[in-house]
């Protein structure tokens, strides 16, 4: 675990700060972290942080949505047409697209790119399916995104092969019918991080436009990962400090190019909360472009993304509006 003195000095940049004073802290950012010997960030003891980072915790129904997950991607697999294709050479470097139930009159559809969640390093994109039918039914693309994860690749192999993706989907996109200039990107949970990550991306080093991305809708996310490091997490995460820096969309804020949503459900841990309340209170002070937070009422942080695959769920809605369409 990375020593509590190293974390504090990670934590200095102004966009942390300014999401941290958002949350109401008044004390200067070296004596926000608990004064009591007993407590390691905030007012967390250890135990209550590694409970906080952890779901399952605060959704004792998880294995059961999860597995209503598979039922109903299967479903839709059976029901629409999709096609897989490959972004790159790793064998899960594949995408699933969904092609709209009507095309465009003219022109291409716009794109919603998902990506999906599993703590970095469970999850598959063929349980994703089920998110497809709320924008196939209403004129969009729905592309989900395939990678690995850890152990078989490392944090920052994945974001790179989610950024390869996106970087591909721009450069294909007229191929399986898209409009380049009309990409969205959507994820949930660590995948809500990985969106956060691709939201601030340099992305001349992947040869595409700084405004690749239309518009962003991170769900459950984590965009400071200092305090994630602190937790049980670090038992599998390994990553050194300056990736801890690299992984932090709230470092980055700069490069945020679009209108961003941050959402979570109201029965989530306290921790997933504040890292959202956190990155939109720091977009609202320091990024030119709309930022909104989004509190799903009645939901757990896996029930929440069900929401995004009907067109009449909370988050399929919000999606949809920001990519100028409507169910």
């Amino acid at each position: 675990m990375p020593a509590r003195t190293d974390i504090a000095v990670c934590l200095s940049r102004r966009s942390f700060a300014v999401g941290l004073g958002a949350l109401g802290a008044s004390l200067p950012l070296r004596a926000a972290w608990a004064q009591d010997a007993k407590k390691v960030f905030l007012d967390y003891t250890q135990d209550e942080l590694d409970k906080a980072y952890d779901q399952s915790v605060w959704a004792k129904n998880a294995q059961e949505v999860i597995k209503r997950y598979g039922t109903a991607s299967a479903a839709v697999r059976e029901k629409y047409k999709f096609e897989t294709k490959a972004y790159g050479t790793g064998e899960d470097e594949r995408l699933d697209i969904f092609p709209p139930v009507k095309a465009p009159a003219s022109g291409g559809a716009p794109i919603q790119m998902f990506i999906h969640g599993g703590a970095w390093r469970g999850g598959r994109k063929e349980m994703y399916s089920l998110l497809a039918p709320a924008f196939v039914e209403n004129g969009a693309i729905c592309v989900v995104i395939g990678f690995s994860s850890i152990p078989k690749v490392r944090l920052p192999d994945m974001a790179h092969q989610v950024r390869s993706a996106i970087a591909w989907t721009y450069k294909n996109a007229k191929s399986f019918g898209g409009d380049p200039e009309r990409i969205f990107v959507s994820g949930h949970s660590s995948g809500g991080h990985l969106c956060g990550v691709a939201l601030v991306t340099d992305w001349s080093k992947y040869e595409v436009p700084a405004t690749v991305l239309k518009g962003g809708v991170s769900v459950s996310g984590m965009y400071e990962l200092a305090p994630v490091m602190m937790s049980a997490r670090s038992s599998y995460v390994k990553i050194s400090q300056e990736e801890v820096a690299a992984l932090s969309a709230l470092r980055h804020l700069e490069r945020i190019a679009c209108p961003v949503v941050a959402a979570h459900g109201d029965g989530e841990s306290p921790e997933f909360k504040r890292q959202s309340r956190a990155f939109v209170a720091a977009l609202k002070a320091t990024v030119k472009h709309p930022a909104e937070l989004v509190e799903v009422k009645g939901a757990n942080h896996f029930e929440i993304i069900e929401t995004l695959g009907k067109a009449d769920g909370v988050l399929a809605k919000i999606a949809l509006k920001q990519m100028g369409l409507s169910a």
